[in-house]
């Protein structure tokens, strides 16, 4: 029987995450001043830099994304009496809950503050504690080319096949754990794809003022409609850059690419610039005043991935402006006024799918037995009033419609004005329907993702635009 010790790496092995990237990530979101001393503490060594960091931030092991097949054969060596030891660069202190938390290591060794114990230093520690090859190792990067080199046997965890063959130069390969494939789904689940539709709000302007004949118009809301998606898809890798801990606490929300460790935080820090840069290079050609209104879309959703989705209701509100925004900036791009009555429709519809939105999640937390949603500032005894406040908004939107179908407005851009009000028993049924389905625990995270798949919903809104149209053309006999 194999009896040598295994030495097990964290960051990239154990867990599918670097504790480097997210002890910064949440420094950033909970004391964003302090990342200004990064460039001197990484000035004084690289183990001072993870002690800072790991000083100013707390953790919970149990929502870290491990490698399940790897922990599974690592208590499966345990249970043969082979000795486990949990060796890495990251802070000591970080390595010790870690290893507390799930009680299979019998010895830790991580970098202390003074030596960053990683690469040649790492190497050099193991010799001097088990001697030339008397170790197998766990690794994942080509750091660990050097460590693998004074072991007997290494196990080559989520690395490519190069890395495998380079590992295998220098000692026997006992076991490789493959990494898993970033395909076109997964790419276009980190730039969240499918939120891009709530982006053609943009044309609603160009909809409602009956402008579907201005070519000029419909170029310019085209690339605005681009220009918007690249920027929310920055700010949506942001948002889960900045939630990443609360994210692997929820059922669903804990398979995103990065709160699961499919992607790396390091490729979002870097992929959310690039993206909000080519939203810019786009909002250039967009006319009008499309681009300040873009620029407070993303300023503003910064504020809600930093705090305000953490405060009581004005995280709703702030989800309201941010859905009614998009229908702002569609009118900017064709430098059109926008009515009154749209706007408030707006904002009370979106402010009513935004209490959806968190009167689901709470449901999921309550079925969890939690009496609080992570990372919010809500208690699940909350969901009741939320779903008051939400059914009385959805309700306010249907009567602001009422009363534009009351204006003179509907007179001069309808042929047979008196069939719009087709859409009032239409809206009153959609809300009603979204709220039940809420009620019932079968609302998803995004209740404009839920209408998009929903039968009842797509047939209300198939309506809904029929009697636009025939409100506008008139009868078609």
């Amino acid at each position: 029987m194999n009896l040598h010790p295994l030495v097990v790496d964290l960051d990239g092995t154990l867990i599918r995450t670097d504790m480097l990237h997210e002890s910064a990530l949440r420094v950033l979101r909970d004391n964003p001043f302090d990342i200004l001393f990064i460039p001197y503490w990484l000035s004084q060594g690289k183990a001072v830099l993870k002690r800072n960091l790991s000083n100013r931030t707390d953790f919970d092991p149990n929502s870290l994304p491990y490698n399940r097949d790897l922990l599974a054969w690592l208590k499966q060596q345990q249970t043969q009496g082979r000795k486990l030891i949990l060796c890495t660069a990251s802070d000591h202190s970080i390595a010790i809950s870690i290893s507390e938390y799930l009680g299979i290591f019998d010895e830790v060794m991580a970098s202390d503050g003074e030596t960053n114990l990683a690469g040649k230093h790492k190497a050099e520690a193991l010799e001097q504690r088990f001697g030339h090859a008397g170790f197998d190792y766990a690794g994942n990067s080509r750091a660990d080319l050097e460590v693998w080199q004074s072991a007997r046997r290494g196990i080559v965890v989520n690395a490519s096949a190069d890395l495998v063959k380079k590992a295998g130069a220098f000692c026997e390969v006992e076991r490789v754990f493959p990494s898993a494939s970033l395909d076109f789904a997964g790419w276009s689940r980190v730039l969240r794809v499918h939120q891009w539709m709530k982006n053609l709000l943009l044309f609603i302007p160009l909809l409602a003022a009956h402008q579907i004949t201005n070519m000029d118009a419909w170029l310019y809301l085209i690339l605005a409609f681009f220009s918007f998606s690249l920027c929310a898809s920055s700010v949506y890798i942001v948002n889960d850059l900045l939630d990443l801990e609360s994210d692997r606490q929820h059922p669903r929300k804990c398979n995103r690419p990065f709160a699961s460790g499919l992607v790396p935080a390091a490729m979002g820090v870097v992929l959310a610039p690039l993206l909000l840069l080519g939203s810019l290079a786009l909002a250039q050609h967009v006319g009008g005043s499309f681009l300040p209104w873009l620029l407070f879309y993303f300023v503003l959703t910064c504020a809600y991935s930093w705090s305000l989705k953490r405060l009581m209701l004005l995280d709703c509100l702030t989800l309201a402006m941010l859905y009614t925004l998009r229908i702002v900036a569609g009118a900017a791009a064709m430098s059109m006024e926008l009515s009154f009555w749209l706007l408030a429709f707006s904002v009370f519809l979106f402010l009513s799918l935004a209490f959806v939105k968190r009167y689901a999640e709470l449901e999921v937390q309550l079925l969890n037995g939690k009496q609080k949603a992570h990372g919010r500032g809500y208690y699940t005894s909350d969901a009741p009033l939320l779903q008051t406040m939400g059914i009385t908004s959805g309700y306010a939107a249907v009567l602001v419609l009422a009363f534009y179908l009351n204006s003179d407005v509907v007179i001069h851009l309808y042929q047979t004005p008196e069939f719009i009000w087709g859409t009032v028993p239409v809206m009153l049924f959609w809300i009603s329907w979204m709220w039940m389905k809420a009620h019932r625990g079968e609302m998803h995270d995004d209740p404009l993702v839920f209408a998009v798949k929903d039968k009842a919903s797509l047939l209300a809104g198939g309506a809904f635009a029929a009697i636009l149209v025939i409100g506008t053309v008139g009868w078609p006999w």
